[in-house]
């Protein structure tokens, strides 16, 4: 079983940043996992906003290219979405999530609220 936990939400004005972590315990070999970060904006349905292979390559929704990047740090069983130029529109409850043949897991979200 595999536990993630995500942090670093908040409130931020318009054109601020954040970054936030997801940190992997149980019995996991982390770095064969595919990860990526959801939202879920209120009335909106979960979209995905950045995945991670096993091997490093990343993928971003248009709309946060050029704003959001995606990294993780096998070692420590963590992946980290760092976000600048921030907007309104940004904001929602942000979920992680790990993947792998047979077996996908969620954590339960950390709020990012842009407003001014």
């Amino acid at each position: 079983q595999v536990q993630l936990v995500e942090s670093g939400g908040g409130v931020v004005q318009p054109g601020g940043s954040l970054r936030l972590s997801c940190a992997a315990s149980g019995s996991i070999f982390f770095n064969f996992y595919a990860l990526g970060w959801y939202r879920q904006a209120p009335g909106k349905q979960r979209e995905l906003v950045a995945t991670i292979t096993s091997g490093g390559s990343t993928n971003y929704v248009d709309s946060v290219k050029g704003r959001f990047t995606l990294s993780r740090d096998n070692a420590k069983n963590t992946v980290y979405l760092q976000m600048h130029s921030l907007k309104p529109e940004d904001t929602a409850v942000y979920y992680c999530n790990a993947v792998k043949v047979g077996a996908s897991y969620w954590g339960r979200g950390t709020q990012v609220t842009v407003s001014s």
